[in-house]
């Protein structure tokens, strides 16, 4: 009778010491588990550069400018302020390119809504619109040839602070 507990003695032990190697290789399998699903780049929360700028056309004239900037994306608002003629805002679409920002600018003048693409410059803290010969495509103006954009000329934006000018940002819709 003896040899028979002594028997089940050691045959539960085996079991119990391989349900621990078992639970072992359980948790280092849930382990490389939560190490594969961390984070990847395309999974990160992008939090967007925010720069605006002011531009001064002339004595009576003025321009807004805020830009949000994803990598290779930029989003933002650009309102024109005239005092002789209807002013227009609207949203910017658009991408990045080295230097440059082209985007589908969207805005309303004279209750209407239009699409034109625009271009800047990035210089520091000056950004500069860009201005050339523009052509209708599909229902938008687009420049004719970006090559030929003129910065040289063109409104010139300066960096202002978005907290403080926040307000000036709102589309008026």
């Amino acid at each position: 009778m003896k040899k028979v507990y002594l028997c089940s003695a050691l045959v539960l032990s085996l079991f119990a010491c391989n349900s621990t190697k078992t639970n072992s290789e359980n948790s280092s399998r849930t382990t490389k588990k939560v190490d594969t699903e961390t984070p990847t780049d395309s999974m990160k929360i992008m939090i967007p550069d925010n720069s605006c700028y002011a531009a001064v056309i002339s004595d009576v004239d003025g321009a807004l400018l805020k830009l949000e900037v994803f990598p290779n994306v930029v989003t933002g608002i650009l309102k024109y302020n005239f005092a002789e003629k209807d002013s227009n805002e609207g949203t910017l679409e658009g991408k990045l390119v080295g230097d440059k920002i082209f985007a589908d600018y969207t805005f309303k003048s004279e209750g209407k809504t239009s699409v034109r693409e625009v271009a800047f410059l990035i210089q520091g803290k000056k950004i500069t619109e860009g201005y050339g010969e523009m052509i209708e495509s599909n229902g938008k103006m687009v420049f004719k040839d970006k090559k030929q954009i003129n910065y040289k000329d063109g409104t010139i934006f300066s960096t202002i602070d978005c907290v403080e000018n926040d307000e000036k940002f709102r589309l008026k819709n």
